[in-house]
Formats: C-alpha cells, structure tokens, sequence
C-alpha cells in the first residue's frame, strides 16, 4: 500500500466504502461505468493498492475510502510478459504455477503464488501448446507443462470458481 494512502487512512479513517463503481474485466482491464481506465498511473496506482478482505472482498484502497471491485471472473488476471514469464494485471511476477484448470468454456485458470487467476484469451493460444492430454474428452487426463513443470490440469465449471477459491465476484457492504 502506499505510504500516502496509509496517511490518508490514519487522517480520514471513518470514510465510508463504495461497491458498484469499479470493475476488472477478464482481461486485466479496471472499469468504471464510462468504460476501461486509460491512465496508466491510475491504473498503475489502484494495482499497488488492490487487496482482499479476511472474507474475500477484494477492493481498492483509495486514499481513506475502500473501493470495492466487482469481479467478472477472478481476482487475478495472468498475461504473459513474456515467452516465459508471466505477470498478474497488476504487475506482479508470477514465478510458479501449482495447479491449472480448464472451465467449459476453455478458459483457463492457474494457481500460482499470488492465488488462483484467470489467464487473458489473448495469452490462451500461446498455453495451448503447452497442454498435453485430448482436450474434447472432459475424463482424459491434461497437463500443463511451464517453466520445466507439468502440471496436472483439472476441469471445473465456472459457477465454482469463486466457492472454491474463496472470493466474492459481487461485493456488498
């Protein structure tokens, strides 16, 4: 967090929190009403300062006011940075993936140290060649094989996602 937002906290500290303004897209974009944050310093700045509660809120620190984020999948997103590197919409390197997922709409889903996101559709055909199994029959075993690993990809349903990962797409106060 940064140091002048702990500030503001400490100065201001019963401003109320806000829902229904903010929102990550599955591409890693922050969304207003009026369409995707441009900024790059704000979008940088809500990055920095983007984290969940003890229940799975994930919100952004605003100074003295929490933001909280509707999510349209998960409170991560993962692009590749590079051919061999991936980082979260935040910025963060993410340097190991423990597990993998696959939804039924071929989206895929990654564990790695951060939590569990959502790889961006544009970074998917990139993965493709890095899964091993038959993706058409929903039994057969898949793997994912990055940074000399495999491994082992499960199926799940996106209904799911959010209960057994432990956040909350739609945040209320």
């Amino acid at each position: 967090m940064d140091e002048a937002v702990r500030l503001a906290l400490v100065k201001w500290p019963n401003v109320p929190s806000c829902t229904g303004w903010l929102r990550l897209s599955r591409r890693g974009e922050w969304r207003v009403p009026e369409g995707p944050i441009r900024h790059a310093g704000l979008n940088a700045f809500i990055g920095r300062n983007y984290q969940p509660t003890s229940d799975g809120r994930w919100f952004f620190q605003n100074g003295p006011q929490q933001v909280f984020v509707s999510l349209d999948y998960t409170p991560l997103i993962l692009r590749l940075a590079s051919a061999e590197q991936l980082e979260t919409h935040t910025g963060l390197p993410a340097n190991t993936v423990t597990e993998a997922w696959l939804d039924e709409d071929g989206s895929l889903l990654l564990g790695c140290e951060h939590g569990v996101a959502l790889l961006n559709d544009r970074d998917l055909a990139a993965f493709c060649a890095r899964l091993e199994g038959d993706l058409e029959k929903q039994d057969a075993p898949l793997s994912l094989h990055w940074a000399g690993k495999a491994v082992s990809v499960g199926r799940i349903m996106q209904a799911e996602v959010a209960a057994r990962f432990g956040f909350v797409s739609e945040p209320s106060l």
